[in-house]
């Protein structure tokens, strides 16, 4: 037994999924119903397109460079994870539409105990066949909905209840979810250093251009689809800003492999510059717009 991956890492991404769902209310939900178009082309991208994007860009590495099968994997992990609460601030930086994001975050974080088992079942298949470590299906995705789901269900319930003391104490669990995050991810990327330093021809570029590839398709299907730049903003941050601890914890909880983690983690931390430089260019594009 870890005691890091096994009990540290689940508990530190309960409280950052808790910390999401006392911002959260049921009408966030229903914005979805209400105003469909950009929630659905929204969910599209980061549950449908994000992952076939991330398969077909490592299917094409891996037949034109080498790369081991177990980041494939990892690739395909981090693909499955829903936005967090990352792409909520800096969409309200870049002056998107936020409350957008913040739809799109919470549905797909509830959906994501379902989804995120079947996909990661897939690409361990595909790409690792018998060699293929472990994944009970039903305890997987009973795992990552106690996880994931029930804390922001079990915020939720709490900014219901008590809406004075979920909006006291909400900007301060939001600071140190956002700070754990951080600890987290640069922790992964320590332990597995010489991992990272091995596999980086493997890793840094595709890396790169897997989260550059879902920001600019995320705001391709956005403006294709016809919607305003606000939701082509909030569009491309939540399709390129994944949840980087999430991924972290499949693969090194679920599935106890090392180099699965490394994809994730190195995503994790690219992600803030591109993402960063984005927000930074649509900041120095407004005044010459005005």
């Amino acid at each position: 037994m870890n005691p890091l991956t096994d009990i540290v890492l689940p508990l530190a991404l309960a409280f950052i999924m808790l910390s999401m769902g006392l911002a959260l209310t049921p009408a966030d939900f229903v914005r979805v119903v209400r105003r469909p178009a950009a929630a659905l082309i929204g969910l599209s991208a980061q549950m449908v397109l994000l992952p076939l994007l991330a398969f077909a860009l490592v299917s094409a590495w891996g037949a034109l460079w080498v790369m081991d099968p177990s980041l494939a994997v990892g690739f395909m992990i981090i693909a499955a994870c829903p936005g967090g609460v990352t792409s909520n601030l800096l969409t309200h930086l870049a002056r998107g539409d936020t409350a957008l994001s913040i739809s799109l975050t919470a549905v797909t974080s509830v959906i994501a105990s379902l989804t995120i088992p079947l996909i990661v079942t897939a690409a361990k298949a595909w790409f690792l066949g018998a060699e293929a470590p472990p994944l009970p299906l039903l305890g997987t995705i009973a795992g990552i909905f106690a996880i994931v789901t029930l804390p922001v269900l079990i915020g939720m319930v709490i900014k219901r209840l008590r809406p004075a003391l979920a909006d006291r104490i909400e900007p301060a669990c939001r600071h140190a979810a956002t700070a754990l995050f951080v600890v987290i991810v640069l922790a992964a990327v320590a332990v597995e250093w010489p991992l990272l330093v091995a596999h980086f021809g493997e890793i840094g570029p595709p890396v790169l251009l897997l989260n550059l590839a879902c920001m600019a398709m995320g705001w391709s299907v956005a403006r294709l689809a016809r919607l305003g730049r606000d939701q082509a903003v909030a569009i491309t941050l939540e399709a390129g800003l994944q949840n980087g601890t999430l991924a972290v914890l499949i693969a090194a909880t679920f599935l106890a492999s090392d180099l699965m983690v490394v994809p994730g983690a190195v995503y994790s931390l690219v992600m803030f510059f591109t993402a960063g430089a984005y927000v930074a260019a649509l900041a120095a594009r407004r005044p010459a717009a005005a």
